[in-house]
């Protein structure tokens, strides 16, 4: 490991220190207490307020549903909690240091639900955390978790190719594989999952997505390094009994999923999620003979169970998942061996069978303290085709944590500590050659975390794992949360990370031209640091709230597996970073209600990602420069009617296209064109049903020419991987909910 690398741990250890040493400071006797719920005591209220009682001084609850107040404020003993959609409560805490409050629902105002009017900053949490509620994953047709992040301006969604129909995620002006993905803080789809991982969560599996900028925990691994998505799956015990959703295009796809949720007991509750889409109608609108998009369909069930008794909670659930694609030109026959065929195309086949628990234990009369035990497990398994390219592989993986939580005193000071093993194999084979590893990954963390409830928030947490490949891996992360007001607060990030790249996997689109793969060299770990931060300002403009937040995050690689397709002509190179490599990445967002039900927010992204390639410090490609984003949201009164608008505006993209530096007959781009995309949603809703209708690029922009070389896709000018704009244009959807609660 080099000095500088030394330099930078040594620095990042002495920085925590000195953080940790000057946050124990004398403290005044206060009250400190945690606030649930009656019927889950395991679900902490999350900004409930809490005052003393004939006075204006109080606080809010804070992530965990804690809160402390100063003893010296009160002017009566008891304190007044109150939450929305809960019956208020008077306690009396003489004599008392410590408290556990539970409040019960109120019963009349069940079906009054006001939730996800617009997408919420959270001003709870030291990192920078943006929620995805259910309101908004139905703002648009939202069928997978692809479609998830349309009217959200912090994530991308792009497509890898003109053929195959897989998609990735960007954050940060970095690709999906440096986004760590999570299914109820779980760590999934990954590794060999990555090309087509945002079509195997259902939308209706969603209960909602917590987007987290910059380094994230430590308890969830090392491999976060622009950030995390955490897919929180709807809960056995709150949500809907039914929910069926149906849906239709006019590209003849469609989808059906079904939701059956009850309670057997008042401990157990179940959640069974099915969900099924399909498409083999071969749409051809530009007319390259090559389809728009891939004909495919799944199957995909969900089963999840809860157990809740008190000081003891558990989850746990399985998943299985079956899926076949086929994209390529129209007349491809995939009932034809590779040998028979005469027209290019891709095949992909997918098993999938995962399964989690998380199991924790509350100690009696400490509600700050609890040990959990969370374990998961999968099974990945694929074939593909890539015209004359053949890509198998299998994943097995494992992984169990162990956490401890308690207090250093009060509640202002917790801890979190524990241990982990991640166990990893991987069989892949790319025609004829084939590769596998197995990774063992033993690893123990710690973090600590101040909230004095008031203006300060400090999250501070390392971990060590011994990697049985790669050695010792050192992680450490800050996060620092202030409140200069109740309505300005200001966030830093600071951290490294570390992963094990798939570079075929990570970069299947390659699969789909004439490129030839060349890995030059035995490929290293990546590993970066990366430091950030953010302003969230509150306002009230005219009597209407508001939010404005901007950001800036610095990430730099000190070592990278860079995908080359510069530096040779018709060749994608492999190896590992002889350079520089760093993103930076700007946002500025603003949300305002400019009349009541009717809610903007616009968005500006500015990126500058470099890599050396060949020690030439180059743009990386397919990313835009500059990005803006509109989206407009109206509600009617009781939501009986919605609508919602969607723009956005992409600048140019460097190209890394084939033959580009060399002397060709064909003029090919190096960058792409500007263009913009406009989606919309109308939803009528009665007392169980709702339809909606909507549309997908609404303006019929479509990349002129997505595949280069697509008369002679055997040729050695074929490549479908510079995808930057829509391909099928204008897509009009229509389709059914139905809810009984």
């Amino acid at each position: 490991m080099s000095s500088n690398y030394n330099g930078k741990a040594w620095a990042f250890t002495m920085a925590l220190f000195v953080t940790l040493s000057v946050t124990f400071e004398a403290t005044a006797q206060r009250l400190q207490g945690k606030v649930v719920d009656k019927n889950n005591t395991s679900q902490p209220l999350i900004g409930a307020n809490v005052v003393w009682l004939g006075t204006d001084i109080g606080t809010a609850t804070d992530a965990s549903g804690s809160f402390s107040l100063a003893l010296a404020d009160a002017v009566s003993p008891s304190i007044v909690v109150t939450y929305i959609g809960y019956t208020p409560d008077t306690i009396a805490v003489q004599g008392k240091n410590s408290i556990r409050i539970a409040l019960s629902q109120t019963t009349g105002l069940k079906e009054v639900v006001i939730e996800g009017e617009v997408e919420r900053h959270s001003a709870l949490t030291p990192t920078q955390t943006q929620i995805i509620t259910t309101r908004d994953l139905e703002k648009s047709a939202c069928c997978n978790l692809a479609e998830s992040f349309e009217t959200n301006a912090s994530v991308e969604v792009s497509t890898t190719d003109a053929v195959s129909g897989a998609k990735q995620i960007q954050m940060l002006g970095l690709d999906g594989a440096y986004t760590l993905l999570t299914t109820d803080n779980v760590p999934a789809l990954r590794g060999l999952a990555t090309p087509y991982r945002l079509n195997y969560l259902s939308g209706t599996y969603i209960g909602s997505i917590d987007i987290i900028k910059g380094m994230g925990s430590v308890l969830n691994g090392y491999e976060s390094i622009s950030g995390q998505v955490n897919v929180s799956l709807r809960d056995p015990a709150k949500t809907e009994r039914v929910y069926l959703n149906l849906y239709g295009n006019t590209l003849g796809r469609y989808d059906a999923n079904l939701n059956l949720a009850t309670s057997l007991n008042e401990k157990w509750s179940t959640l069974l999620m099915l969900h099924t889409d399909q498409l083999h109608n071969r749409v051809d609108r530009n007319d390259d003979g090559f389809m728009d998009l891939s004909l495919g369909s799944q199957y995909n069930i969900y089963n999840k169970w809860k157990y809740d008794h008190g000081d003891w909670v558990s989850e746990f659930g399985l998943n299985a998942l079956r899926e076949e694609k086929v994209g390529g030109q129209v007349d491809y026959n995939e009932n034809l061996s590779v040998a028979e065929q005469v027209a290019y195309g891709t095949e992909s086949e997918v098993d999938r069978l995962s399964g989690f628990n998380k199991t924790s234990y509350t100690f009696p009369g400490k509600p700050y303290q609890s040990l959990g035990l969370i374990t998961s497990a999968t099974h990945h398994k694929f074939t593909s085709q890539y015209g004359w390219r053949t890509y198998n592989g299998e994943q097995n993986s494992a992984n169990a944590r162990l956490i401890f939580q308690s207090i250093i005193g009060d509640t202002r000071h917790t801890y979190k500590t524990g241990l982990s093993y991640t166990f990893e194999d991987y069989t892949e084979s790319l025609s004829d050659s084939a590769f596998s590893r197995t990774e063992r990954i033993p690893g123990a963390f710690a973090e600590y975390i101040y909230n004095n409830a008031e203006n300060l928030a400090i999250v501070a947490g390392t971990r060590v794992d011994h990697h049985n490949l790669y050695g010792t891996v050192f992680t450490p992360r800050l996060n620092i949360k202030y409140d200069f007001s109740p309505t300005t607060i200001a966030r830093v990030a600071a951290g490294r990370g570390f992963r094990v790249a798939n570079p075929i996997a990570e970069n299947t689109a390659i699969l789909v031209s004439s490129r030839k793969i060349t890995i030059q060299e035995q490929l290293d770990p990546e590993e970066a640091w990366s430091i950030g931060g953010s302003v969230t300002h509150y306002f009230e403009l005219a009597g209407r709230p508001g939010s404005f937040v901007t950001d800036f995050y610095h990430t730099s690689f000190t070592n990278q597996v860079v995908t080359d397709m510069y530096s040779q002509p018709g060749r994608a190179l492999f190896y590992n970073l002889e350079g520089q490599s760093f993103s930076n990445s700007f946002q500025a967002e603003l949300q305002y209600e400019i009349v009541r039900g009717f809610d903007a927010k616009a968005a500006y992204k500015y990126y500058d990602v470099k890599t050396s390639y060949k020690g030439e410090l180059l743009q990386k490609p397919m990313i835009p420069e500059h990005r803006f984003f509109v989206n407009l949201g109206f509600a009617t009164p009781f939501d009986k009617w919605r609508a919602d608008l969607t723009t956005q505006f992409f600048g140019l993209m460097p190209l890394a296209t084939l033959d580009q530096h060399q002397n060709s007959t064909e003029n090919y781009q190096s960058t792409s064109d500007r263009f913009m995309t406009v989606n919309g949603q109308v939803t009528r809703a009665f007392k169980r049903w709702e339809a909606y209708v909507g549309v997908e690029n609404l303006l019929n922009y479509r990349q002129p020419n997505p595949i280069m070389g697509a008369d002679e896709p055997f040729g050695s000018k074929f490549d479908a991987s510079m995808v930057w704009g829509p391909i099928t244009g204008r897509v009009v959807y229509a389709g059914l909910r139905f809810k009984i609660d």
